[in-house]
C-alpha cells in the first residue's frame, strides 16, 4: 500500500511539475507577445508624432517663405513709388537679403532683378511700366514655383 501511495505521490509532483512547466512557458509566451505589442503601439504611435511634427515644420517654412516674399513685393512696389529714396532702396535690398536666405536662387535673382529694373542699377535707365509688369510678374511666377514645390511632401 505504501508502494501505491508513493508511486501516487510522485505521480501527483511529476504531474505538477510537468503542468507547471508548462504554465511557465505559456505565460512566458504571452508576456513576450504582450510586450511585442506595446512596441508595436508604441513604435505607431512615434511614427504618428513625428509625422505630425513635420507637417508642422514644413507649414511654418512655408508661411515663413510666403511671408518673405510677399515682403519683397511690398518693399519693390514702395521703391518702384519711391524711386530716388535711399530708405525705400534700403528696404527693397533687406528684403532682397531674406529672399536669398529662403530661396531657391531663381526667387532670389528675380527679386533683384526687380530691384535693377526699378532702380536702373543694371546699366540701363528705369523700365517702364510694361518691363516692370513683366519683371513683377517673373518674379510672382518664381516665388509661386518655389512655394508650390515647397508645399508638396
Amino acid at each position: 500500500m505504501r508502494g501505491i501511495a508513493l508511486i501516487a505521490a510522485g505521480s501527483a509532483i511529476l504531474g505538477s511539475s510537468v503542468t507547471g512547466f508548462f504554465a511557465w512557458k505559456a505565460g512566458h509566451r504571452q508576456a513576450a507577445a504582450a510586450e511585442a505589442a506595446g512596441q508595436a503601439q508604441a513604435n505607431a504611435l512615434i511614427a504618428t508624432v513625428q509625422a505630425t511634427l513635420d507637417e508642422q515644420r514644413r507649414a511654418r517654412a512655408l508661411d515663413q517663405r510666403r511671408q518673405v516674399y510677399a515682403d519683397m513685393l511690398t518693399a519693390v512696389t514702395d521703391l518702384q513709388r519711391h524711386r530716388d529714396d535711399h530708405d525705400a532702396l534700403t528696404r527693397a535690398l533687406r528684403a532682397h537679403d531674406l529672399t536669398v536666405l529662403e530661396g531657391p536662387d531663381d526667387v532670389s535673382q528675380a527679386a533683384m532683378n526687380s530691384i535693377a529694373r526699378v532702380r536702373g542699377i543694371d546699366g540701363s535707365e528705369a523700365a517702364s511700366s510694361e518691363q516692370l509688369v513683366a519683371v513683377r510678374r517673373a518674379y510672382i511666377d518664381a516665388a509661386v514655383l518655389a512655394l508650390r514645390n515647397l508645399d508638396q511632401p
